[in-house]
């Protein structure tokens, strides 16, 4: 994909790699869309919805980031998220820059401090993003900028709403500072280096996640079955992209949910989903999905290398 408004430079430039770290539902997500204007990564308000890490670029007349939005820190309980969890560690070592979102809206606790400490083992320059502070009063932010200001971890310590967007151009603007001089690593008109298949199937996830309650987000993947191009010579604005997904789930009583009374659930998922692929992709498309009964998919390592390949990844 490419990004609208990508501009040449002029002078020194500067380059680096950032990753975004925290605990699950910190904003990460959010942030990096509000960086680079695109909703790049899908959002939702349930935890673990970032499996992957997501690569975002921002390139511009001062030089380029590339965003590594990772999988929240938590405690994994299935292959699928100790998976997860190494994707999120490993980017502390290979990101040039770590900044660490926190939750205020939340109380600090046992996995605050957990990531105090895997920061604490990084030798990237580390900033302090301290989110949703359109949910709690400044007498409540205090404190907690006075308790991370004690760890001496960080260059700066950032209060921000990902979400209206407050102080997140002084955030940037601190990256921008702490990026060394450096020659872009991907091309200045790449928004991301994901392929669209990778990007497809997460946006059907996000409709899933949107439709689903309690445990179901936790234990459903989607996974691209076919992919089908307009045959040669026929008009791609025209002829609808035609993807065949599946959902799998892990017992029969959540596919009876997912699939609904009549089968109006999927239909609903499919609907909203083939809608923002329309939008995304700039171009017609059909989307087919069915719900596939998979027991033990997140412990399966065969399967979860076929999703994988699936996404083109």
């Amino acid at each position: 994909m490419t990004t609208p408004g990508a501009e040449g430079t002029s002078g020194p430039e500067r380059s680096a790699t950032v990753a975004l770290v925290g605990r699950p539902n910190a904003g990460k997500s959010t942030l990096m869309n509000r960086f680079l204007a695109e909703k790049l990564a899908i959002v939702s308000d349930k935890p673990q919805t970032t499996r992957h890490r997501i690569v975002g670029i921002l390139s511009g007349p001062r030089g380029q980031l590339v965003f590594y939005d990772t999988p929240g820190v938590h405690r994994p309980q299935h292959r699928m998220n100790r998976q997860m969890v190494r994707t999120a560690v490993d980017s502390l070592g290979e990101a040039d820059i770590v900044c660490m979102l926190v939750d205020v809206s939340q109380s600090f606790g046992a996995g605050d401090r957990f990531m105090l400490d895997l920061v604490a083992g990084c030798d990237a320059t580390r900033i302090l993003a301290l989110n949703k502070v359109d949910l709690i009063a400044k007498p409540k932010l205090l404190p907690r900028m006075a308790l991370y200001g004690e760890s001496e971890l960080f260059a700066e310590i950032v209060p921000i709403s990902a979400l209206t967007g407050d102080g997140v151009e002084t955030l940037l603007e601190f990256l921008w500072l702490a990026a060394p001089a450096g020659e872009p690593i991907y091309d200045r008109e790449l928004l991301t280096i994901h392929p669209e298949r990778f990007l497809v199937a997460e946006l059907i996830r996000e409709k899933v996640l949107a439709e689903t309650r309690d445990e179901l987000p936790f234990s459903t993947t989607v996974l691209i079955e076919q992919w089908q191009e307009p045959a040669a010579g026929e008009d791609a604005s025209r002829v609808p992209l035609k993807i065949f997904a599946s959902i799998l789930v892990e017992r029969p009583g959540q596919k009876r949910i997912l699939v609904g009374k009549g089968g109006q659930k999927i239909k609903s998922i499919g609907v909203a989903a083939r809608l923002d692929l329309q939008e995304f992709l700039e171009r017609p498309v059909y989307l087919e999905l069915h719900v596939r009964h998979e027991p033990g998919w997140r412990e399966n390592p065969r399967l979860l290398a076929a999703l994988d390949r699936s996404l083109g990844r």
